[in-house]
């Protein structure tokens, strides 16, 4: 609904000078952005504390007032998001100002000396995704430690490998689990590499052109914990980068969440029986009562969704804004809140439901025994007997054939049977096709022997402990 007030009523705007006519008030409501930028309030309140140390050092604000402005900052910081929607502000920076002149009188005009709300968005934006990608990495690492927690637990257990979504060979059910931990890993680095490239400070820059006022930037950016000042005004506020970044870092750890929901729905079907799924996580049906559903699992992959979906809106936005600041960038706000959101909501559970994973190792190992997934091994053993691979390929896949007809698995052939198929079987092959044995010729970096595996917990282990170090210092 429209608002009501009068456009007598209305605050004045910071740019009303140059105008005769009020806003349409249609117009009035529908362009503001304080419904969704008050989230920046606290951005926006550190940001103007840092224009005010860099405009103090200037010359333009005497200590006294630098201390009643910053004192004045700090009160508003303390609003509850029904007080800031209760304003008719345009936006979080005409809020500020408004609540400032009511804290410390004319002297909070003073504040937008110099400044540009152009450099201000994108200030407070930039500081806003740091925060988030600090959040993320943090909940990043919990999630992994979730997963090496359950692959430590799993032990050797094992359980059949797939590609094309058939049954492959047999591998350690950690192996498994560590691979979405090498995952988790990347997605970490990649948002580690959009807080290195964001964590340039804009203020200073004006409207386009740089500051009016002879100031030193290097105070602001060293106040908000950025590496340096912008290197181009024009640059500087009009760039998103660090938010589509954002959101396709964000959108590949969404496919990597999605492709773990998708595998734990799958592998808790009766179909396959490997997980039983626990009930703090699931739902029942209201038709069916014996149904316990993995709604969590199913809601992981509808909201990863959001994710790509967001970051597709970030990309259309920009593709086609000339330089410098275009109104359409207000635009690229909502978008990273709902990123931010998304991510929150789904590490938030992530960890938890890890950890309450409750495998059937026995099912696992039985499916990872049968339908003659020990074939590489024995292929294998054969190269190691001299054959050809191409030509040991096609003396097991004979067996293979020969074994599935009889109803049978590759040990359970005699060695007579095997020598139909070539003259370089002995009574070493049995041992050599063992599950143990099977797992275990994958003796190379990054295998599923287990020796190989345990020194991957190892490694991993170090490794997540690094990230979560790194996310502590970030958060600090």
């Amino acid at each position: 609904m429209l608002n009501s007030m009068s456009n007598e009523q209305q605050p004045i705007k910071m740019w009303s000078g140059r105008f005769r006519e009020p806003l349409d008030a249609g117009f009035e409501q529908w362009q503001r952005s304080l419904p969704f930028d008050w989230r920046l309030l606290p951005q926006e309140i550190a940001a103007s504390k840092a224009h005010a140390r860099m405009i103090a050092a200037a010359g333009i604000l005497t200590p006294e007032e630098l201390v009643a402005m910053l004192r004045g900052l700090d009160a508003i910081s303390s609003r509850t998001a029904l007080e800031i929607l209760a304003s008719q502000a345009e936006d979080v920076h005409h809020y500020v100002e408004l609540e400032l002149t009511k804290e410390i009188g004319e002297l909070a005009l003073k504040l937008h000396t110099g400044r540009s709300r152009n450099e201000q968005i994108a200030t407070d934006l930039r500081l806003y995704v740091r925060e988030q990608i600090d959040h993320t990495i943090s909940a990043l690492a919990g999630w992994a430690e979730a997963l090496l927690a359950q692959a430590r637990k799993a032990g050797d257990a094992v359980m059949p490998s797939y590609t094309h979504m058939q049954r492959a060979e047999p591998v350690l059910v950690a192996h498994w689990l560590l691979a979405y931990v090498e995952m988790i890993l990347r997605d970490a680095g990649r948002m580690r590499d959009c807080r290195v490239r964001l964590n340039f400070c804009p203020l200073g820059s004006g409207a386009v052109a740089g500051a009016t006022l002879t100031l030193d930037r290097a105070i602001a950016a060293c106040e908000l914990g950025f590496t340096a000042p912008t290197a181009n005004s024009i640059d500087a506020t009009s760039d998103r980068d660090f938010a589509l970044e954002f959101a396709q870092a964000a959108a590949t750890l969404g496919i990597h969440i999605s492709r773990f929901a998708e595998e734990i729905t799958l592998i808790a079907t009766a179909e396959f029986g490997f997980i039983d799924l626990a009930e703090p996580y699931s739902t029942g049906s209201s038709a069916m009562p014996q149904k316990k559903n993995p709604d969590l699992t199913e809601l992981l992959r509808g909201k990863c969704a959001r994710l790509l979906g967001a970051a597709t809106t970030l990309a259309t936005l920009l593709k086609g804004l000339p330089l410098a600041y275009n109104k359409d960038l207000q635009e690229t706000q909502e978008p990273v809140f709902a990123v931010a959101d998304t991510i929150e909501g789904m590490m938030n559970l992530l960890p938890g439901f890890t950890r309450a994973l409750r495998f059937r190792h026995d099912r696992m190992s039985d499916a990872a025994e049968s339908g003659c997934l020990n074939a590489m091994a024995a292929a294998t053993y054969l190269v190691h007997k001299g054959v050809p691979f191409r030509t040991a390929h096609e003396k097991i896949g004979n067996a293979v054939r020969y074994a599935i007809e009889k109803g049978v698995e590759l040990g359970d052939l005699t060695l007579d049977e095997l020598r139909a198929f070539g003259p370089e079987f002995e009574q070493d092959f049995f041992a050599a096709i063992t599950l143990m044995a099977t797992l275990d010729c994958h003796d190379v970096i990054g295998g599923t022997a287990r020796k190989r595996v345990h020194q991957a917990l190892a490694d991993a282990s170090i490794r997540i402990a690094a990230l979560t170090a790194e996310a502590a210092h970030a958060g600090a």
